[in-house]
């Protein structure tokens, strides 16, 4: 029995489900529509690579690779020199998806592409754009000394619910020191909840309100410059969290939804942000 199932969506686009977890990909709007809405437009990649220079995507959670193949159709003919490092623990999600590719047609373009970063791991999409393939745990790779701090984060990994390693206080505060200060980064997700908004303000990003896609009013983006976010979280935001059931930071993998303590609070409201 396979891990995956090709599942048909309320718009009719087609995506994976992974069966264990019952946890759809890009479960709104469609893999390409989601991912050029919530990554590729709120990155600005077109505008930010317009320029000659180094740019560093790092794609955390490649699954079927649609995040990172509406990057690369977005950037083709940019300035900059692009460099795509995508991680994961497993290939399988993209396996599934290439020899289901009638499907997920997004796919078929890129197949001799795609081919080559599996076996190589790394694959070049034009002289200037190159597709580089991290397989492991995200939380101890993104820590090799070897690879570029980014300037963009797309941040897709499972939910906190089945993936919850990825979300923690901890984690993300390694991801804040893994960056380069000199680097300003965004940061983007699909995420709306109040808990993983602290858990990054806590962790030293600044966080704030992300687009609307699908039935989601609103996402979150991230940084490590103010500057970069459209819309930060306010001081009314912040004061609502006192009351908030579900505004206490990720510490543990097995996290229960929670009132933030005052100790927390504190330090969450001594975050740079809202002074």
């Amino acid at each position: 029995m396979s891990e995956f199932e090709i599942v048909s969506l309320r718009s009719g686009i087609k995506s994976l489900r992974m069966v264990a977890n019952q946890e759809t990909f890009h479960p709104g709007i469609g893999p390409m529509a989601e991912a050029r809405i919530l990554h590729v437009e709120q990155q600005r990649l077109v505008e930010r690579c317009s320029q000659p220079g180094k740019f560093v995507i790092w794609d955390v959670g490649l699954g079927a690779a649609a995040n990172a193949v509406a990057a690369i159709e977005a950037l083709i003919g940019c300035a900059a020199d692009v460099e795509i490092h995508s991680f994961d623990k497993t290939l399988s999600p993209l396996e599934f998806a290439l020899a289901n590719q009638d499907d997920l047609d997004y796919l078929v373009p890129h197949q001799v592409l795609i081919q080559t970063l599996l076996e190589k791991k790394i694959a070049q999409v034009r002289p200037n754009i190159s597709w580089h393939l991290h397989l492991g745990d995200f939380r101890e790779v993104m820590l090799r000394k070897d690879l570029p701090s980014p300037h963009a984060c797309i941040y897709d990994p499972y939910s906190s619910v089945s993936n919850q390693e990825m979300w923690t206080l901890e984690h993300f505060k390694n991801l804040a020191k893994r960056l380069d200060p000199a680097v300003p980064c965004l940061l983007t997700n699909y995420t709306g909840s109040s808990a993983i908004r602290v858990t990054w303000l806590m962790a030293g990003f600044y966080v704030g309100v992300g687009a609307s896609v699908g039935k989601k009013a609103e996402t979150t983006v991230a940084s490590n410059h103010l500057s970069l976010l459209d819309q930060p979280l306010s001081t009314e935001w912040l004061t609502k969290r006192q009351t908030s059931q579900s505004s206490a930071p990720l510490r543990e993998t097995q996290h229960l939804a929670a009132t933030i303590s005052a100790e927390d609070f504190r330090e969450l409201a001594g975050q740079s942000q809202f002074q």
